[in-house]
């Protein structure tokens, strides 16, 4: 297959759709890609696209949903980004760029900034201040996880309790799981 251009998004390579479509257009000629709205309300929308081959024969789909106004193209293009989502999808499905990954570009920076302005919200609501992890609180911080683990929670469970209150150092954190699972 041939290579497509690919962009970086913290540290992995991701095939944007016009690199997919382009190459779809350029290579299968009298395939059709096919879009439908499965379902559209005053806040989101669903929407399928279907590859056709040259007898019309369904042979991949992909489907996405946007909300409106859930990042900062979909306050004024979130039917266009979920059309485009739903086509990536589909030639992903098809086996165009997914030597990288399958989600688009978009999909995967919207994931992202959705992950940090939820992030940002539950801190906002809670009115919970963030500490920063560091070498001068780190012992308490250490004998806070040793109490958690002593009353039988998981590291992966640790991670969490303390993510909740804590802007974690990773290798402060990678110390702190060395020294307590050393034994």
């Amino acid at each position: 297959m041939t290579k497509l251009k690919s962009v970086n998004i913290q540290g992995k390579q991701y095939v944007e759709v016009s690199e997919r479509l382009k190459h779809f257009r350029s290579n299968y000629i009298g395939y059709s890609l096919i879009s439908e709205v499965v379902d559209i309300n005053d806040t989101s929308i669903t929407i399928k696209a279907t590859i056709f081959d040259d007898k019309q024969n369904p042979i991949a789909s992909g489907i996405a949903q946007e909300i409106k106004g859930s990042s900062f193209i979909n306050k004024t293009s979130y039917v266009e980004n979920c059309e485009t989502s739903a086509w990536g999808r589909a030639l992903a499905n098809f086996g165009i760029g997914i030597d990288a990954a399958v989600a688009s570009y978009n999909e995967v920076a919207n994931a992202i900034t959705q992950q940090k302005q939820q992030k940002k919200i539950e801190v906002e609501e809670l009115q919970i201040p963030l500490t920063k992890m560091t070498k001068g609180n780190y012992a308490v911080m250490k004998k806070s996880a040793e109490n958690h683990r002593k009353e039988g929670k998981k590291w992966e469970e640790i991670l969490v309790i303390m993510s909740e209150k804590v802007i974690l150092d990773t290798k402060l954190v990678q110390n702190m799981k060395k020294e307590m699972y050393a034994k």
